[in-house]
């Protein structure tokens, strides 16, 4: 077992021929998906609409796997030159596939409901595309005219996709100072767990210390990146940008209100919790921020790479066999790259690479408990990968907020089994790392989602500058975490960590952490009350994300998302969760 993965299953770097064969081909697939557009051979529209499906196939195959390489090898060498290079390359080879997409998309859009029902009767490609083809009728009323799709395509290469590099880059290589050396950010980040207090907050002093160097220009790509989103959205006939980010995540704005009815009706819960946790730390009053992930409670020991591993096979071998499997696969075939080093971006993350049936894991490992937590966490992603695996190309990309929902049911069922034999100490600090976690996809995701909204209200009409976009941050922290955190002690620069608000693709990247983890946790509830039997629908739910709305795959649970009531009953967990940490920290 290796700790850095393995890419050579996709190519054997750059001079691969294979490499070069399938650049070289994206031309072709290219010119191939515009005749089927234009239909040049005089064919039907039914023969015309299958051949665009084949064609957008064999393009999507291609293109997945050569930007998935690149992606993958940038990640953890984010200054190579030869793969930035790279990376330009394919991105503007790609941004080419605008125009032939563009219209692609509008001849799809002219089959109508009863057309496509009768297709789908006659060949099977039509029944696995009918959710895509109404989806796609949908979506064309957002299409500009063809030349302004490949104008825009091509202009976000130095555009948004531009400053979206700049953050990552600018992140993955700040040099901070700390204790009279020099380490990276995802190192002194990870310090915010050290059962050494001292240690803590001078690494937090460091860690905000440190963005002065790049705050300057990580406004600019922030600024530059919402404005760009804002202006499309009004192009394209959006009413805001949350608005388009809701269509494409296939989630209700009703959905979306529910949720955050009930999360602000259960934010008082965290609140009591972060005071209990400040107390048993020894502070008076409020927790600083510093202290936000100190462990509580004791957990001897560390936990190798092996240990891991022996324990998670263990943990959800006894869940789904094919599940151990998987990740018995993960480990021993050089899936995941687990260590922090120069030049690698900081956090976690599943990429799945359909084309070998494979998924690829990127970590900092601590060799902590919630490191664990955090392998647990992205092998649902790959979990998810592999129920999708048997669907048609076209039919694996699943939306945002679904996308967190396997990831924190792992999470969700290893902390359960911990619980399970553990004595009051461990008890105590299992119990307070799961509240720890919920509390950041409750109170920051909150605090994120209201930062975000206030920063695309603010750039319509002006620029913010890095003391805004710090007292955005901090009024946002106040209003999610209340009395919890102390004030004189929150974060300001968490605009400028975390690569979320740098996607000129994915806006509003924070509701589906939340999403994802109560969605998790009232699937779980189904899981203890029905036991194995609930596994296959799991599954089944799991495989329907890529081809439904989130509600509809809700449904298949028997669960309304559109009403509070299911999110109350998740938060309710929670709750019960807390009130018994209480209890313990009080003994």
């Amino acid at each position: 077992m290796a700790y850095q993965w393995s890419l050579d299953e996709l190519y054997h770097g750059y001079d691969d021929p294979a490499f070069q064969a399938d650049f070289d081909a994206l031309d072709g697939l290219q010119d191939d998906l515009r005749r089927a557009a234009q239909a040049e051979t005089g064919m039907s529209a039914q023969a015309q609409a299958r051949t665009i499906l084949l064609a957008m196939e064999a393009y999507q195959e291609k293109i997945r796997k050569l930007s998935g390489y690149i992606h993958l090898r940038m990640s953890v060498a984010s200054t190579d030159a030869q793969t930035v290079s790279r990376y330009r390359q394919v991105s503007a080879k790609n941004a080419k596939i605008a125009l032939p997409m563009a219209m692609a998309q509008k001849v799809l859009a002219r089959i109508d409901e009863k057309t496509a029902e009768k297709w789908a009767q006659e060949d099977p490609i039509f029944a696995d595309y009918a959710f895509l083809l109404a989806e796609n009728r949908q979506q064309a009323a957002h299409l500009l005219s063809d030349e302004l799709e490949e104008t825009v395509a091509q202009m976000n290469l130095t555009g948004g996709s531009a400053w979206s590099r700049l953050f990552s880059q600018l992140t993955a290589t700040l040099q901070v100072a700390y204790e009279g050396k020099t380490v990276t950010l995802s190192d002194v980040r990870n310090l915010a767990y050290s059962d050494d207090a001292q240690v803590r907050k001078q690494a937090y002093e460091a860690e905000l210390s440190s963005y002065a160097k790049i705050e300057e220009p990580l406004a600019f790509a922030l600024n530059n990146i919402k404005a760009q989103v804002t202006m499309l959205s009004q192009k394209r006939g959006y009413a805001s940008p949350l608005q388009m980010t809701l269509e494409k995540s296939r989630m209700s704005r009703k959905t979306l209100d529910a949720m955050l009815t009930a999360m602000d009706e259960y934010l008082p819960v965290f609140h009591r919790y972060l005071k209990t946790k400040a107390q048993l730390l020894g502070h008076k009053g409020a927790l600083p921020w510093y202290d936000l992930f100190a462990p509580v409670g004791s957990c001897e020991g560390r936990y190798t790479v092996q240990d891991a591993r022996t324990l998670l096979l263990d943990v959800f071998g006894q869940f789904e066999p094919d599940m151990a499997q998987m990740m018995r696969r993960a480990f021993d075939e050089n899936w995941i790259d687990f260590y922090s080093r120069p030049g690698k971006v900081g956090g976690a993350f599943c990429s799945g690479v359909p084309s070998i049936g494979q998924s690829r894991i990127l970590t900092n490992y601590d060799e902590t408990l919630g490191d664990v937590q955090t392998l647990a966490h992205e092998l649902g992603h790959a979990y998810h990968n592999l129920n999708i695996l048997d669907h048609r190309p076209l039919n694996r990309g699943y939306s945002m907020p679904v996308a967190e929902t396997a990831s924190n049911f792992n999470e969700t069922h290893l902390i359960r089994h911990l619980l399970k034999t553990a004595d009051a100490g461990t008890r105590l600090f299992l119990l307070e790392r799961c509240l720890s976690y919920t509390t950041q996809i409750i109170c920051d995701i909150y605090s994120r989602y209201l930062f975000e909204t206030a920063v695309f209200d603010a750039c319509t009409d002006q620029f913010l500058m890095p003391d805004q976009l710090c007292a955005l941050m901090i009024d946002a922290q106040k209003k999610a975490y209340g009395d919890g955190l102390d004030h004189d002690c929150l974060h300001p620069y968490m605009w400028a960590c975390k690569s979320h608000y740098y996607s000129e693709g994915r806006s509003f990247y924070n509701f589906p952490y939340a999403f994802g983890g109560l969605f998790a946790m009232g699937l779980y509830r189904c899981y203890e009350t029905q036991g194995p039997s609930f596994v296959p629908k799991y599954r089944a739910i799991l495989h329907a994300t890529t081809v439904t709305s989130v509600e509809g795959a809700a449904q298949m649970a028997g669960i309304d998302l559109t009403t509070p009531d299911f999110w109350r009953q998740s938060l309710k967990a929670y709750a019960d969760m807390a009130g018994e940490f209480e209890t313990l920290a009080q003994k």
